[in-house]
């Protein structure tokens, strides 16, 4: 009898061809994902980015909405060694309306000392004079508890007004003061 090689060969080729599909196809398909993973990831990553940067500009755009430039003002603290005076609050107000209190945290007030500088207080007032007046409360020289308050006469005109409230040590007489610095634009 004659063996039919053909017959042989066309049992193994199916055979053959199911093995190889199911050995082969996987890495093919692992391959088309993990390249279609990639540019998925590289487009989330573009989408990431493009929210960040139009949420920056929205925030932009609200605060030049909420506080035009026109009536804005903006009031920080700032604290200077901090040896005679460990600050807990400050409450401010202008015209004798209480606009902004404040209780700090021993973080946030490590972070003053350390030359941090806390927004306060950021809103609108009318153009025309002004009475600022900050209270500022703590532990005083000898852990004594201390009060004091800044007062300023501040004219707003149409420009921003950045105002200071720095608490400054005073080293010869071994108390803080506690000034009161408009901060002019530059033109």
């Amino acid at each position: 009898m004659k063996k039919n090689k053909n017959h042989k060969l066309t049992g193994f080729t199916p055979l053959f061809l199911v093995s190889f599909f199911l050995i082969v196809m996987p890495s093919i398909t692992t391959a088309e994902n993990s390249h279609s993973s990639k540019v998925l990831d590289s487009e989330i990553q573009t989408l990431k980015n493009e929210v960040l940067k139009l949420n920056r500009d929205l925030f932009i755009l609200e605060e030049e909405l909420l506080f035009p430039i026109s009536t804005q003002i903006t009031v920080f603290v700032s604290l200077d060694i901090g040896e005679f005076f460990s600050l807990d609050s400050v409450q401010l107000k202008i015209d004798g309306t209480q606009i902004a209190n404040y209780l700090y945290t021993e973080r946030e007030v490590d972070a003053l000392k350390r030359g941090g500088v806390h927004q306060l207080y950021i809103g609108n007032i009318r153009q025309g004079s002004h009475e600022l007046s900050a209270f500022f409360t703590g532990k005083g020289p000898h852990e004594r508890d201390y009060s004091r308050a800044a007062t300023i006469s501040i004219n707003k005109t149409d420009e921003p007004k950045y105002v200071e409230l720095k608490i400054v040590d005073l080293t010869m007489k071994q108390q803080p003061t506690f000034d009161i610095k408009v901060w002019e634009p530059e033109i």
